[in-house]
């Protein structure tokens, strides 16, 4: 009978499993219920990291459970790239290479209690590293990012508002690191509990010391859900009559969804008169996504466009952050041929160059986003900063109705919510819409993928500054420290090693004359 490792010897069966592997943590993102399972779910890779017989075969073992969690949590934008997802996956996977070995390198063999300790750091900032260089937006995006599935537990929303999804993602690989030799290696599980005891410290010390957004007032801002609509300007047409259900409700602002309006308003005064009727109707400025070429510059935009009682306000934001292969294609020259296979970009959209904030009535001042910007944790604590009171982001899923893919686009206001301490609508043209409060709770029912509807949401205000906003990616900051000090500890060491070492001195023998008188002495 074949052992486990007798039958891991397999390269293409090692592979198999770290794929299988890798693609675990994707079920503590979809289910609320499940967030638990993210403080567990990197345990089995880890495992098998840990058992590869040599640095190089973990640092594969890496590489493919990076393309096993890649496919895993985009897996909904494979009806739209095809196989381009696997490719995707395969290059950006190799970004979990150095990773494995590094797992390799702390847990291998019988880890003694300095080596766990260390990697309870160290692999943590390994981690972040990863995250950090996918999240560039031209390599897709911080999309699917590990501390994003805590997006519900409180106490880790309230972690989130200290150090951003940077630390929850730490501390939940800390977690996984911890669990992980508490079942492989019995004579290191005394540093394994203590980095558990450590961990839950921390956090206590956190939910403690950190601050809590104050209250101050209130407004209601109205989210406008067309549906499943064919044709921009059927759609046009569904949120002018949902719009007006408004008029009695008295919104301060209201927020329809990304690509709402499919023509540029400068080009289509008929529409802004509409919107503008619409908005004297119901008392409220009305925020509108328009997706078109423009009229005064070359190229189309997707820009947040602000129409008050006496038409356009001057208020417009264009998106600055496009969706690769979606909005545009990185180096067209060269991957054009996408657009052959899936659903790419036929023609890229045009970069804005500066966020906006937005003063909308009432004394309100709003920070608008659009669609997939909400994934970038530094975009909104920006609008934090230049002082806006609501966040907003104006999205559209409709390419993905029967995925994860619009709960889990919904679920990320809550997270930019709690880093920031100001709420956060997130409005869609086709479901999942929602609405979070200051502290990352959510405020009312969300909109689904099936409603056509209109809904006002009263949302408290708040005051304040959360220590993410003030210091920003700071753990990201402290990842970097820790490797370096890792690298310069393991060079210091490398050079003692190599150096020579000098032979022992050993004195001259003497040599002693022979007495004629007295031969032998």
């Amino acid at each position: 009978m074949r052992t486990v490792g007798q039958w891991l010897a397999s390269p293409w069966r090692r592979s198999a499993i770290a794929v299988l592997a890798g693609a675990l943590p994707l079920f503590a993102f979809p289910a609320p219920s499940l967030w638990w399972f993210a403080y567990v779910a990197l345990v089995p890779w880890l495992l098998l990291v840990r058992a590869a017989p040599t640095g190089k075969r973990a640092a594969y073992d890496g590489w493919w459970g990076g393309f096993g969690f890649l496919v895993a949590v985009h897996h909904w934008l494979l009806p739209s790239l095809h196989v381009f997802i696997f490719l995707i996956a395969a290059l950006l996977g190799a970004l979990w290479a150095p990773w494995g070995w590094l797992v390799h390198r702390f847990l291998g063999g019988v880890p003694g209690p300095g080596r766990v300790l260390a990697a309870l750091a160290v692999l943590p900032s390994g981690w972040l590293m990863v995250e950090l260089v996918r999240s560039w937006q031209g390599l897709g995006g911080p999309w699917g990012m590990l501390g994003s599935s805590q997006w519900q537990v409180a106490p880790a929303l309230r972690l989130a508002s200290v150090g951003g999804v940077w630390l929850l993602s730490f501390l939940v690989v800390a977690v996984n690191v911890a669990v992980a030799v508490l079942i492989s290696v019995r004579e290191s599980r005394v540093p394994a509990v203590a980095g558990l005891v450590a961990t839950a410290a921390a956090t206590s010390a956190a939910w403690v010391w950190s601050p809590r957004p104050d209250v101050d007032g209130q407004t209601r801002i109205a989210v406008v859900q067309p549906g499943v609509i064919v044709g921009v300007d059927q759609r046009f047409d569904r949120e002018e009559q949902l719009t007006r259900t408004l008029a009695a409700q008295h919104p301060d602002l209201i927020v329809w969804g990304e690509s709402s309006v499919g023509y540029d308003l400068a080009g289509r005064p008929d529409l802004a008169k509409r919107i503008a009727a619409l908005s004297r109707e119901t008392g409220a400025d009305i925020m509108v996504n328009v997706d078109a070429r423009r009229s005064d510059k070359p190229g189309i935009y997707k820009s947040s466009v602000l129409v008050g009682p006496d038409g356009l306000t001057g208020d417009r934001y264009d998106k600055m952050r496009l969706v690769p292969f979606g909005e545009y294609i990185p180096a067209r020259s060269l991957l054009g041929w996408a657009t052959s296979v899936g659903k790419a970009a036929g023609e890229d959209r045009r970069r804005g160059t500066e966020q906006v904030v937005m003063n909308v009535g009432h004394g309100l001042r709003v920070g608008p986003m659009v669609c997939f910007e909400s994934a970038f944790p530094d975009m909104s604590r920006h609008l934090a900063q230049d002082g806006a009171d609501v966040l907003i982001a104006q999205s559209s899923t409709s390419s993905f109705q029967h995925s994860w893919a619009p709960e889990q686009h919904a679920s990320l206001a809550a997270l930019r919510a709690a880093e920031t301490g100001r709420p956060m609508v997130h409005a869609t043209l086709t479901g999942v819409s929602a609405v979070y409060g200051a502290s990352g709770q959510r405020l009312g029912p969300w909109l689904g993928t099936e409603d056509s509807t209109a809904r006002v949401y009263d949302i408290p205000l708040a005051t304040g500054t959360t220590p993410y906003v003030r210091f920003g990616d700071w753990p990201v900051h402290g990842a970097i420290i820790v490797l370096a000090l890792w690298c310069a500890l393991e060079g210091a060491r490398a050079v003692r090693l190599r150096r020579p070492t000098p032979e022992p001195h050993v004195p001259p023998a003497r040599t002693v004359r022979e007495s004629p008188a007295h031969p032998g002495r």
